[in-house]
């Protein structure tokens, strides 16, 4: 299916425009995760997978796939639903003659995050003669199973609290009801903008972008006794103790160094919210290395591109990559067990009654 995906892409000559032209484009996503889900229901009724014959014990087998239009929120699309030789099989994710994707099934294949980076990466486009800077920003979801997955993709210029605004009314417009913490490389405008929307996310701005930006103007020969104050401030093992060594720091950098004690101090807020949680969870949320992963391996795709002809042509190129690169997240964190009741016990209330 991704490669019918891609196929199509390529040879139809498919306009994407902005972030809504990717967005619209979930149907097709929502298709692989049932078709995937109901060769699973398949496997189960047979007892056996696809290919592993040597554990068959039934003389009923697979029979090929019959095509259905499901209707959707997204809009129709078809689904390839398997059959058995013997038509034993009853599918159960989608009925003999349901022919509607419900308001409950979307939510549940699209609900639930509980971790979201967002980042952007940056490319020249060509646009109306001249060759101008674009910003791709990207949200990469952690959902309550574990699983990462890619849910935006955005083509802007300059970061603000509007452009953020219509990103989350889109996510929220689209199934995911809620966001427990949002990682965020100090995004121009996103607290105000999530704020309005999923008013409950807790936000972290990654600790190592901090680092990075506040000490790129450190003298070599300070570097070093400076980021091991700086260290006792962001791994101390509570806020109180990092609130005191921040007031140290000051004491005796402030006067060389006066906007790394600024920056610090008026971005606290964001900065500090990963005290509160044990050290699994802070270990994933502190920075945002999970979708840095993913736009190194972008970068290793569009290298030979030094200038893209138009934003369409940008999209088109990284939506195909990302299909390609999210093909292999089959599997979850090693440490999601620990990660998901500790997230059950700090957002009891927000996850009561719902499928984790």
């Amino acid at each position: 299916m991704r490669e019918m995906m891609r196929d199509y892409l390529k040879n139809n000559d498919i306009s994407i425009k902005d972030g809504t032209d990717v967005n619209s484009i979930m149907r097709d996503m929502m298709s692989v995760i049932l078709e995937g889900a109901l060769d699973e229901e398949l496997d189960e009724e047979l007892g056996y997978s696809k290919y592993d014959y040597r554990n068959k014990e039934t003389d009923n087998s697979r029979n090929g796939h019959s095509n259905k239009t499901m209707h959707t929120s997204y809009g129709d699309m078809d689904v390839a639903i398997p059959r058995d030789r013997n038509g034993d099989y009853e599918p159960q994710l989608i009925k003999k003659y349901q022919n509607t994707v419900t308001q409950d099934m979307e939510e549940k294949i699209l609900s639930m995050y509980a971790v979201v980076f967002m980042d952007a990466i940056h490319y020249h486009v060509r646009s109306e003669g001249r060759i101008v800077k674009r910003a791709v920003y990207i949200a990469l979801g952690i959902d309550m199973n574990g699983k990462k997955d890619v849910f935006g993709m955005y083509v802007g210029e300059n970061e603000s609290a509007k452009f953020w605004i219509s990103i989350m009314n889109g996510l929220k417009n689209r199934g995911v009801e809620d966001i427990l913490i949002a990682c965020v490389d100090g995004l121009n405008g996103f607290p105000q903008a999530i704020e309005a929307v999923y008013p409950k996310t807790e936000i972290q701005q990654c600790i190592i972008h901090q680092i990075r930006n506040s000490t790129k103007f450190v003298s070599y020969k300070d570097i070093k006794k400076l980021m091991a104050d700086l260290k006792l401030v962001y791994a101390a093992p509570t806020e109180e103790t990092a609130l005191n060594e921040l007031e140290l720091f000051k004491d005796k950098w402030e006067s060389k160094y006066p906007k790394i004690y600024k920056s610090w101090h008026d971005n606290w807020t964001t900065l500090s919210t990963y005290f509160k949680y044990p050290e699994a969870v802070r270990r994933l949320i502190y920075t945002t290395n999970a979708i840095e992963g993913f736009n190194r391996q972008l970068r290793k795709v569009t290298k030979s591109k030094t200038v893209f002809p138009s934003d369409d042509s940008l999209l088109k190129m990284l939506y195909l990559a990302t299909m390609d690169i999210t093909k292999k997240w089959t599997g979850h964190r090693q440490d999601w067990g620990q990660i998901h009741s500790q997230l059950e016990i700090y957002f009891e209330e927000r996850l009561t009654g719902r499928n984790l």
